[in-house]
């Protein structure tokens, strides 16, 4: 079987079928607004500080977070949606 990438892609595991996506960080992931407790989708940046903290609004109910978003050794993301109050 043939490897997909060159070897020169950062990608690349010789005999690997696949790129190996398991290694990249989060980035999205669903969150509770802290106001109305719909479930909605935030886009993340992992490639900006190892801890962010920014305001996002609600899409359904339009109040701001205030979010603080971090990610594990395995690239998984943790974030915490707290309302202007907290």
């Amino acid at each position: 079987m043939e490897d997909p990438l060159p070897p020169n892609d950062p990608g690349y595991t010789p005999g690997c079928t696949e790129p190996d996506s398991l290694d990249l960080p989060d980035q999205e992931t669903r969150v509770f607004c802290p106001y109305c407790g719909s479930e909605v989708l935030v886009l993340l940046d992992p490639g900006g500080a190892t801890r962010q903290e920014y305001v996002e609004d609600c899409e359904v109910c339009c109040r701001p977070w205030h979010l603080t978003v971090s990610w594990d050794r395995d690239g998984h993301a943790v974030v915490e949606a707290r309302t202007e109050e907290d």
